[in-house]
């Protein structure tokens, strides 16, 4: 591993600072990512800036407007929170899914909407891929068992966030430390797919920093549920996932927030199915209808065609649990 200098400022400012004027600095939450990283050899920072002495991007605060969760909150606190659990059943259970004990008790909200993509042909320093500034995408043609059936144009990663497909059912926002300013922004403007910029995943410019999100209100009511598919029940990334936010009143869907994660290079903001169910009464709803029309689009690439089928099957199970 490459030396490297380390930082540990207690400021946005001056992180900001050092992550915009030296060339290859990274910002450090938890680590269980980029230090990943950084051993298997596909990135080699001059620089670490340590995020932990930083006040701001700490903590939960509960108000009349919502949540606020702190990007460097770990996901165990996420998991374990009461209030979180019976509020906001669907990120409860969307942190609960990552990885292990051990590793939510040290990995961030911020870290894990921020990771790169687990793409074993981005991961190995033998291919230089269009993700890390190759002319290709090797899983075209190649093996690509767990690349996206959505989204994908040029490059066929699939965003590894659990959080994030939950956070955008949940019509979240996030709030960005960009040029000495606090902007926020929907979550969904957040992460950008390869047609934006196919060496990235979300908007962060050098110098930007993820302070929190921001869990409105409103999407705490109602019902939610986050349902994920994985090979491995004791820890491994969605094959594929889906969140599940809807709000009733005397039978009528009156509000809805739908996701998919494991099948696109960005958490997939279903919208056509919302519009499915905004309006309509409950027992007017067929769920498998709105499974197989939102998914109309979907590219099977060779071996990743199983996706489709268990991300529709994953969609009505999470219809009938919020609906029944």
């Amino acid at each position: 591993m490459k030396t490297f200098t380390f930082h540990k400022p207690t400021e946005l400012e001056e992180a900001s600072k050092l992550l915009k004027n030296v060339g290859q600095g990274h910002l450090l939450a938890g680590g269980t990512d980029l230090v990943t990283e950084m051993k298997q050899g596909v990135i080699e920072p001059n620089l670490l800036i340590s995020a932990s002495d930083i006040k701001d991007m700490s903590g939960m605060v509960w108000n009349n407007s919502g949540l606020t969760i702190g990007s460097m909150v770990t996901l165990d606190e996420i998991a374990s929170d009461a209030d979180i659990g019976s509020r906001i059943k669907s990120l409860a259970e969307a942190a609960t899914s990552i990885a292990t004990p051990q590793i939510r008790n040290i990995a961030t909200l911020g870290g894990n909407l921020c990771q790169r993509p687990r793409c074993w042909y981005y991961r190995n320093v033998r291919f230089n891929c269009l993700k890390k500034g190759g002319e290709k995408c090797f899983a075209v043609g190649g093996s690509d068992k767990y690349n996206a059936i959505l989204g994908g144009s040029s490059c066929y990663i699939v965003h590894p966030s659990d959080s994030a497909t939950a956070l955008v059912a949940l019509k979240a926002k996030v709030e960005i430390f960009r040029d000495l300013q606090r902007i926020t922004i929907p979550i969904d403007d957040f992460f950008a797919g390869p047609e934006v910029d196919v060496t990235r995943e979300n908007i962060l410019e050098p110098g930007d920093i993820l302070i929190s999100v921001q869990i409105p209100k409103e999407s705490m009511d109602g019902k939610s549920v986050y349902l994920k598919a994985k090979e491995r029940q004791s820890m491994d990334f969605a094959i594929a996932s889906v969140a599940v936010r809807v709000k009733m009143e005397k039978g009528l869907i009156t509000e809805a927030g739908i996701a998919a994660g494991g099948v696109a290079p960005i958490p997939w903001h279903l919208s056509s199915a919302e519009g499915k169910l905004i309006g309509y009464c409950v027992e007017d709803i067929d769920v498998k209808a709105i499974s197989s029309e939102v998914f109309a689009d979907a590219k099977i690439l060779g071996q990743n065609g199983y996706k489709l089928q268990l991300v529709q099957t994953y969609l009505e199970r999470a219809l009938n649990l919020v609906l029944r």
